[in-house]
């Protein structure tokens, strides 16, 4: 891409025209985001191990009772939640499409000889297994999905779990989308970083589309030494509580309870997301 691209854009996109997501599954730049995934100084590609360490007590104590059970962990990246439950007795099984970040969990559960098994796969189209006492889909992961996307995960997880199993959704709340799509135009430059590993420059651009109810990012890169443009979008779909809550009676889902936040301290809220704690509907 030219840079005269950029000055020709469209400058309303339709939601998801322009790319699904962020490369997650191009395999530079998922060595470059297991980085910041594992990197203890800040919260915005995983939590630091602490809070991991705190959600997963808070599951296996509060939601799973301490029972060892069957967990499907849906965009679990490198697997810092499965490889803590699976150490706790759970089974588990782990869905994501990034190559690092698969690779780096399927090294440390062998090394740890743990009950895990990684798949490199789109949760779009992946094959889920069954019997799952949990299923999870955490970290605001829902709402890059377009809303039929959404509908048939959300579909197919209930198919794949025990009866009256648990589904944990942490998706963001509607107000962090709008606040996301609203954001001001940015840039910076770097030697290196996410986007690239040579020296750039990172256009940021954020769109709200009110009528779709949907938050648009657009990143362009431009490599300094030869001008060359690279362009990633990502789309977000906002939800009220009340339209989560009737999505997933639609999915096969009941006994919902919301909380502002996940883990422990799930009474108060603590940034961009919401818990949801749903079961499979009996019969």
């Amino acid at each position: 891409m030219d840079l005269i691209h950029i000055v020709r854009r469209q400058i309303v996109p339709i939601p998801w025209a322009e790319g699904e997501k962020i490369p997650w599954n191009d395999p530079d730049f998922s060595r470059r985001m297991l980085k910041e995934h594992l990197s203890q100084a800040h919260d915005a590609a995983s939590r630091r191990f602490e809070i991991v360490d705190e959600h997963v007590e808070w599951i296996h104590n509060q939601v799973l009772r301490g029972n060892p059970t069957r967990i499907l962990d849906l965009g679990c990246g490198p697997g810092l939640y499965t490889s803590r439950l699976a150490r706790l007795g759970h089974r588990c099984v782990g869905i994501d499409f990034s190559p690092a970040s698969i690779a780096y969990a399927r090294e440390r559960a062998e090394e740890a000889g743990l009950e895990c098994t990684y798949l490199e796969q789109d949760i779009r189209t992946a094959n889920y297994g069954a019997e799952y006492g949990l299923v999870m889909l955490i970290f605001g992961e829902f709402n890059v999905f377009r809303p039929e996307e959404a509908k048939d995960i959300l579909t197919r997880a209930c198919r794949a779990m025990l009866p009256d199993g648990f589904l944990l959704l942490e998706p963001h709340a509607f107000n962090k989308v709008v606040e996301i799509g609203s954001e001001p135009s940015s840039w910076y430059s770097a030697e290196k970083g996410l986007f690239s590993s040579e020296p750039h420059l990172c256009l940021q651009e954020s769109l709200w589309d009110a009528d779709h109810r949907v938050a648009i990012e657009r990143y362009y890169v431009i490599d300094v030494a030869t001008g060359e443009v690279a362009c990633s979008s990502s789309s977000m779909q906002a939800y009220t509580n009340e339209e989560y809550q009737l999505l997933l009676a639609e999915c096969g889902f009941d006994r919902t309870r919301l909380y502002p936040s996940l883990g422990a301290g799930a009474d108060g809220p603590q940034g961009d997301f919401i818990s949801i704690l749903a079961q499979k509907r009996s019969g």
